[in-house]
C-alpha cells in the first residue's frame, strides 16, 4: 500500500466488463483495486497491472451525489447572457447526474421543438474529497480532492425564458466531465481555453472569478452537505456560442488536459 503523491492524474475507466480507477503514467494506466474513498484517504492498492490508455474506455472520473454549478462568476459571460457577476450572493443551480457523459462521448442535441440554441460553457470543476458541512472559508480548499474539466452544456433559449435553469441545463448528455482528476494543483489560477471545431471561442483563468473559490465552497456548505465525489463547477468565461450536429468541442484546462466531445 502506498500513499497518494502530491500531484497525480487519476482516471476511472472500463476495461472489458470491469470498472477501475488508475493512475496515468505517460501513455499507460497503473490499475488500482482501490475505490474512490480509499484513494482520497491516501490508501492506494495496486493490482500489478498496467494497461494502455488508448486500449480502455475512459469514464466520468467520479459518480457524484450532486453537481453544483455556480453561474455568472466571470463578468464577461454574465454580461453576454444577461446576468450579473458582482452580485451580493453567488448564482447557484444544480445539474442532474443523468446529464453526465465522459470524454469522447457524444453531446446529443434535443429536438428542435424543445430548443434551438445549445451552447458550450467550458469550466474548471472541483471534486470534493471529504464530507463537509458549514466549512470555514480558511479550510475550504482542504476539502478539494482535485480538479477536473466540465462542459456546462446549456440550452440558452430555455435559460433565458425559464425562471429556473433546470430544464435548460438538465438534458441528458449536457454534462461532459473529465477525462481525469488531477490532485495537488492550485485551482485558483488555471487557464481555460474552449475551441469549437479548432477555433478558440472561450479563454479565461480561474483567477478572474468574481468570488473566491474558498468562499464558494464555504457558502454552499452552509446550504447542503458536501459529500466525497461531489462536483462543483466554477463557472465559464465569455464566448459561449451555439453548437450544431457534427461539431467538436474541446475544453482545455492548464495542468489537467483536454475534454473532447462530439455533437450529434
Amino acid at each position: 500500500m502506498k500513499t497518494l503523491q502530491k500531484v497525480q492524474t487519476i482516471v476511472r475507466y472500463q476495461n472489458h466488463d470491469k470498472v477501475f480507477y488508475g493512475i496515468v503514467e505517460d501513455d499507460e494506466i497503473i490499475q488500482l483495486s482501490s475505490g474512490f474513498t480509499e484513494i482520497v484517504n491516501n490508501q492506494l492498492k495496486y493490482d500489478d497491472v498496467r494497461v494502455k490508455y488508448s486500449d480502455v474506455k475512459i469514464l466520468e472520473p467520479v459518480t457524484p451525489s450532486k453537481i453544483i454549478n455556480f453561474g455568472w462568476t466571470y463578468a464577461g459571460h454574465a454580461e453576454e447572457t444577461g446576468g450579473e457577476a458582482n452580485r451580493n450572493e453567488p448564482f447557484l443551480f444544480l445539474k442532474p447526474t443523468s446529464s453526465l457523459i465522459p470524454d469522447q462521448s457524444e453531446i446529443i442535441l434535443p429536438s428542435s421543438e424543445l430548443t434551438n440554441q445549445v451552447e458550450m460553457e467550458g469550466e474548471v470543476a472541483l471534486v470534493i474529497g471529504k464530507r463537509g458541512k458549514n466549512i470555514k472559508e480558511a479550510e475550504a480548499l482542504d476539502y478539494v480532492f482535485g480538479c477536473t474539466i466540465f462542459n456546462d452544456v446549456t440550452a440558452r433559449d430555455l435559460t433565458q425564458t425559464d425562471p429556473q435553469f433546470t430544464r435548460g441545463k438538465g438534458f441528458d448528455t449536457f454534462g461532459p466531465l473529465g477525462p481525469c482528476i488531477v490532485t495537488g494543483i492550485d485551482p485558483t489560477n488555471l487557464g481555460i481555453v474552449t475551441t469549437l471545431n479548432g477555433k478558440v471561442v472561450q479563454e479565461g483563468n480561474t483567477n478572474q472569478i468574481s468570488f473566491s473559490l474558498p468562499f464558494l465552497i464555504s457558502w454552499i456548505s452552509q446550504v447542503m452537505t458536501l459529500e466525497p465525489g461531489d462536483v462543483i463547477a466554477t463557472g465559464s468565461p465569455s464566448g459561449s456560442c451555439p453548437m450544431k450536429s457534427g461539431d467538436t468541442v474541446v475544453v482545455e484546462v492548464e495542468h489537467i488536459g483536454k475534454l473532447c466531445n462530439h455533437v450529434k
